[in-house]
């Protein structure tokens, strides 16, 4: 080769190296967008000499940045953790598009977390132990490639809180999340327990709620952490567990998981740490649990577990505060026991029993519902407790059992056989239940009472006698003693509601024939006259600012159940022949006609109903002119003693107290078996609806502006009762469900049926316990004694509810959280504790947790233990008062309406030159032409409302 051609082929190679070297600097130099991205992340740290990353022109990808990893021209990993920054990250994060692997755990970044939409390459992202404020909603869109995320330890929309989104579900590859205390809400997705990747599941302290997912029986879940949710937590059983045959560690202390520990959760042969603590587990411990081999480490503290105590080999245990009934583990229980707890089980643990029952002797222990006699189980007294299930056949071998009381429950499934066998049975109530036939073949002494179990109501008929009626779900039950059939946790001896018929039916028929000859006379004397016979009649009793002291009688239209005055009858003397007995009801209110109330609700119709309580159902009504109605209709199984002074005590007190917030009763009917009360309508319904109820519902939660009035609106109406009314009453029932919302959300108190009069000068007056545990004063649910400040207990637990949306009692909550009073008195001098016991539905500002702090301190004076360290309620009006009422002036726009009067001259001048002005105005309109802004009668109605009822 010639010297020429050498050159040419040197030149050449020159040539091409330096364009591979070109193309090598090049290649090597970061992206652009990347590289700013990082610049802004290092330009929003408050400390980012942490970083140590150069100041001049370095390139990421060409010299040694700290902490930044590359592949070719992009970024693919940041680890920067436990480095103590502090600050934002760029909302533009998302476009490292390559980026694979995220180490930002345990700095203090803050603010809003960037979305990750996009990051299809992102496998591991370690975003825990920071202070990030806000996710946003789009932030796991196209996360294809994502195997580990942790989330934890973030206060993520705390005050809204956030859920599990179902974008996550497309990340196919995921092995290990991670999203304790990070402010999750709503229940599990069914979804995540089908994700076949999905090794390590981690959610605790947060405030999730619901049952376990199905899904987990087919997962391959190793760790579960569930344990410790805030308010409430997780319900339901504890079953799919049994199933997920993987599974090394669970953790699901801290809820509210019932029922029994299912015996196959022997067969997880890989289960080494298992933490059942602080549920209300209930039934025996399986013998699988117990022989386990791999279990290292359990613990069954604080549930309800009952029978013999268990006995393991090994291992670390805890199994402290349950019901067992020996100290002994391995020790039998005795018998009486192991019938008890059969009987349970087939009734699914109720908690109400499960918590008070324990220990190996149940007459020893006194255990709630049960009495004893010669130290042998002789009542089983159970009546309205919200029993599921079955009677267990078991029950039988109780040969001391001479009384079952299980009325109002919702026990299904047949009376057991062997009951028939008991020689010292007397009676069985099972009454409104959903029994099933056939019944056993009892002997003759034993009483069977059936009523109102609709299988048995279609087939054969069962004997039923009297009874006491069921009682309100929230009216407290006594609990069982030794005395045999004394013990009525809310029953009594059987037979006594016939009694109890034989005597009022012949009082009231006696009262009605009188309250009605007044009407029935007129009818007469119409009749002769030649008029049409009215088919009922309206009463009004005496109106004591009529100082002709008049009756007045209206008569009804039965055909369509309007109301009208007949001509020249509308007013009588009393004195005169005939009308004297008119008054043996003395109210305030109008006695309407059944008939008009059957027709106004469509004969009470199901779709019309409004609700049940005790005393009956509640029916909504329309009348002739559109006005809306509330019917309360007692039922006729429920007519007793206390139903009927209830009923009489609704009226009377209603009859002397008018205020805007408490329920107005409109009118009540006494006809046969027929006690019916009649209100206005309050149509937004129970307050309780809207704390408690308003997700399942589907409606809007009440906002802070809203509770504020109601609490206002609720003092007002206390406050008048206690003391503003011409006398002192004090409710003694004063609770949520028991204020009603109207359409604008104004609220009024209702059910006045255990209202009682405050004697003037009397500091407390004994009397029978009613009302609703968890807003029950302490001293009137020790000692019987009540005065108003019982009602300002209530009232506070009302604020408290109004401030957390958690019911006053629970007892599906934790121990610490079950009675809210309680509870709330912990954290309410705690600005952190409190701004997280706030109710979820609600969005506090700085200027609305202001007020929650106010509202919290009244609540505490107005449960405070002792009846003189509470305040009146018209301290509550005041404090609640420029909460919601913040005056300021306004514009003067009265110079028209005032005008001609110089408000500079003295006063006897202004007033002779108004009179002089009111002489000369032709324009005054006269009584006639104010007419139409006086709101007319509710057609059915006549006008009984006085200014003495106004009161």
């Amino acid at each position: 080769m010639g010297g020429d051609q050498k050159k040419l082929v040197y030149s050449a190679n020159f040539l091409l190296l330096l364009l591979v070297c070109s193309v090598a600097v090049v290649v090597s130099e970061t992206d652009p967008g990347d590289l700013q991205i990082l610049l802004d992340f290092q330009k929003g740290l408050d400390n980012p000499e942490l970083l140590k990353w150069p100041t001049n022109d370095a390139d990421p990808c060409k010299g040694p940045w700290p902490h930044v990893f590359c592949n070719g021209n992009r970024i693919a990993q940041i680890q920067v953790q436990e480095l103590g920054l502090i600050g934002p990250l760029p909302h533009n994060f998302n476009q490292l598009t390559e980026l694979e692997n995220l180490g930002l755990q345990r700095n203090k970044f803050n603010g809003k977390l960037p979305t990750f939409k996009g990051l299809s390459k992102l496998g591991k992202a370690y975003l825990g132990g920071n202070q990030f404020d806000t996710i946003p909603s789009d932030f796991f869109q196209g996360l294809d490639s994502l195997q580990i995320l942790t989330l934890e330890e973030n206060p993520l929309n705390k005050t809204t809180g956030w859920s599990i989104p179902s974008d996550l579900q497309n990340s196919a590859q995921l092995q290990t999340l991670s999203m304790t205390r990070c402010n999750l809400i709503g229940s599990i997705p069914d979804w995540l327990g089908s994700m076949a990747s999905l090794e390590s599941l981690r959610l605790s302290n947060n405030r999730l709620t619901g049952l376990l997912p199905e899904s987990f029986k087919d997962s391959s879940l190793k760790n579960l952490w569930l344990n410790d949710q805030n308010g409430g937590g997780f319900t339901g059983t504890i079953d799919v567990i049994a199933s997920m045959t993987s599974l090394t560690t669970a953790w699901l202390h801290g809820n509210q998981f019932t029922g029994m520990i299912p015996s196959s959760i022997g067969e997880l042969t890989s289960l080494e740490d298992l933490n059942l603590n602080r549920n209300q587990l209930s039934g025996i411990v399986p013998a699988g649990l117990t022989e386990l081999k791999s279990l290292q480490k359990l613990d069954l503290s604080n549930n309800h577990l009952m029978g013999p105590t268990p006995k393991f080999i090994s291992g670390n245990f805890s199994m402290s505060n349950n019901a067992f009934c020996q100290d002994v583990p391995g020790a039998a229980c005795s018998a009486e026991v192991m019938v008890l707890i059969d009987f349970l089980a087939a009734l699914n643990f109720p908690v109400r029993l499960t918590s008070q029952w324990g220990g190996n002797d149940p007459c020893k222990g006194q255990w709630f519902g049960l009495s004893c006699e010669d130290q042998k189980v002789s009542v089983i007294n159970l009546p309205n407790q919200h029993l599921n299930g079955s009677l267990s056949p078991s029950i039988g071998k109780l040969d001391s059992l001479r009384r079952i009381q299980l009325k109002q429950n919702n026990i299904t499934g047949q009376i057991p056989a062997s009951l028939a066998e008991l020689k010292s049975l007397t009676s069985v109530d099972v009454s409104y239940n959903n029994i099933q036939p056939p019944l056993p073949k009892f002997s003759s002494r034993v009483e069977i009472f059936t009523e109102g179990n609709p299988p048995l109501d279609s087939g054969q008929d069962g004997k039923t006698i009297g009874g006491d009626p069921p009682s309100s779900p929230g009216t407290p039950s006594g609990t069982g003693t030794n005395d045999g059939d004394k013990s009525s946790p809310g029953g009594s001896k059987s037979g006594g509601g016939s009694k109890l018929v034989v005597i009022v039916v012949p009082i009231v028929s006696f009262a009605l024939l009188v309250l009605l000859a007044v009407p029935l006379s007129m009818y007469f004397c119409k009749k002769r006259k030649g008029n049409p016979a009215p088919s009922s009649y309206v009463v009004h009793p005496r109106d004591p600012s009529d100082s002709a002291n008049m009756v007045k009688i209206v008569v009804t239209n039965g055909s369509t159940g309007s109301l009208s005055t007949l001509p020249g009858s509308s007013h009588q003397s009393i004195n005169s022949a005939g009308t004297n007995e008119s008054h043996i009801i003395e109210s305030g209110n109008l006695v309407i006609s059944v008939q008009v109330l059957r027709n106004v609700t469509n004969n009470f119709a199901s779709e019309n109903e409004l609700g049940k309580g005790g005393f009956g159902r509640v029916y909504k009504g329309e009348l002739d002119d559109g006005t809306k109605i509330a019917v309360k209709r007692m039922e006729c199984a429920v007519i007793n003693d206390r139903a009927l002074h209830e009923f009489q005590s609704e009226i009377a007190v209603l009859s002397k107290v008018r205020h805007r917030h408490l329920v107005s009763l409109l009118g009540y009917s006494i006809e046969g078996n027929e006690r019916l009360l009649v209100y206005e309508y309050m149509p937004q319904g129970a307050l309780s609806k809207h704390l408690f109820q308003w997700d399942s519902l589907k409606m809007e939660p009440l906002s802070w502006k809203r509770r504020l009035n109601i609490a206002l609106d609720v003092a007002r109406g206390m406050d008048y009762l206690h003391n503003l009314a011409r006398e002192s009453f004090i409710h003694r029932d004063l609770k949520s469900s028991n204020i009603l919302l109207g359409d604008d959300y104004r609220a009024k108190v209702s059910d006045f049926g255990l209202v009682k009069l405050s004697p003037d000068g009397a500091k407390s007056i004994v009397t029978q316990l009613a009302g609703t545990f968890g807003y029950l004063a302490p001293e009137y649910a020790v000692t019987g004694k009540i005065t108003t400040k019982a009602d300002v207990f209530s009232f506070g637990v009302v604020l408290m509810e109004l401030v957390t949306g958690l019911i006053a009692l629970d007892e599906s909550r934790s121990e610490e959280t079950r009675y809210l009073a309680s509870w709330f008195w912990q954290v309410k001098s705690n600005k952190e504790r409190l701004r997280a016991a706030v109710d979820r539905a609600l969005e506090v500002t700085e200027e609305t947790f202001e007020s929650v702090c106010v509202i919290a301190e009244l609540a505490g004076h107005c449960t405070a233990r002792e009846p003189h360290q509470r305040p009146d309620m018209s301290h509550a009006v005041n404090v609640l008062s420029p909460l919601v009422e913040k005056w300021k002036p306004v514009a003067d726009e009265t110079e028209e309406e005032y005008s001609g009067i110089d408000y500079n001259l003295p006063l006897n001048q202004m007033v002779k030159g108004w009179k002089e002005s009111e002489d000369k105005d032709i324009s005054y309109s006269g009584v006639n032409d104010s007419q139409g802004s006086i709101p007319s009668t509710p057609a059915g109605f006549a006008n009984s409302f006085t200014s003495a009822d106004g009161r």
